[in-house]
């Protein structure tokens, strides 16, 4: 995720290609059915060519169609169940995120950057007794980064002229009556987050959920991944909840920074 662009020829770009992922990448949760207008709008092409990569999608297996709209099919999880089992850096973090879980009895999970989303690439396995499961919080989901823990630590982890440049012309949506939006708030949250290497979103996505995330560095001290905890407002609220929490999420990323 968020792997830099190579510089390639323009002879080996294929656009055709392009403009399929295009069309497939606009459909998200808020818009799970298009028809062509709709995709042609959120894909930047023409409504012809928007049906054309549609009528081909369909007939390969990545979409499902009643003939007038579209949605995709169980076909497009080959891709996230290829990497989330491929993947080096799932498998090097589940066991530390399944270990937190059994001490705790909280929820774990590792995020990456994706434009203006994390996505969850690991969490720990659900357990008897766990006192907080938030929604949506499942393998391959996307969050907003900016209303999330794991987005506020990979976006401060950013050189200041990349997330400047990331925020610049941004809407941020609100999500909660708790979501920071104004972009003036929103920078100087990040520069928090930046000062304490470490984030709180305190019901900005999701109302009645609390989390707190680190950053996961390499020995380079690039972040890439983000760790956080989710709980309940009373307990993250709580000074001796982040007094004990704290550490283990630090102690974690210490011990994993060697393998990333």
């Amino acid at each position: 995720m968020n792997a830099p662009e190579h510089a390639m020829a323009k002879a080996d770009f294929i656009e055709g290609m392009a403009k399929g992922m295009a069309v497939l990448e606009s459909f998200d949760t808020q818009r799970q059915r298009l028809n062509a207008t709709q995709a042609a709008e959120r894909a930047g092409l023409t409504r012809a060519a928007a049906r054309r990569h549609l009528l081909t999608l369909a007939h390969l297996g990545y979409l499902e169609t009643d003939g007038s709209h579209y949605w995709l099919s169980a076909k497009v999880l080959r891709f996230s169940g290829s990497y989330l089992a491929s993947a080096r850096l799932p498998r090097l973090l589940q066991p530390t995120l399944n270990r937190l879980a059994a001490l705790t009895r909280d929820s774990f999970s590792a995020a990456v950057l994706d434009g203006d989303e994390v996505v969850i690439i690991a969490r720990n396995v659900s357990i008897g007794g766990q006192r907080l499961m938030a929604y949506g919080l499942h393998l391959g989901a996307r969050l907003p980064a900016h209303a999330t823990s794991t987005g506020r630590v990979l976006l401060a982890a950013m050189p200041r002229a990349e997330f400047s440049a990331w925020l610049k012309g941004r809407e941020l949506p609100r999500l909660t009556p708790h979501t920071a939006v104004d972009h003036k708030a929103f920078k100087a949250l990040i520069t928090e987050v930046r000062s304490q290497d470490l984030a709180v979103a305190r019901e900005e996505h999701e109302l009645g959920v609390f989390a707190l995330a680190v950053p996961l560095r390499n020995m380079q001290g690039r972040a890439v991944a983000a760790l956080n905890v989710v709980s309940s407002a009373e307990r993250m609220d709580s000074p001796q909840f982040q007094r004990d929490m704290l550490p283990l999420l630090q102690d974690a990323a210490r011990e994993l920074r060697p393998l990333l």
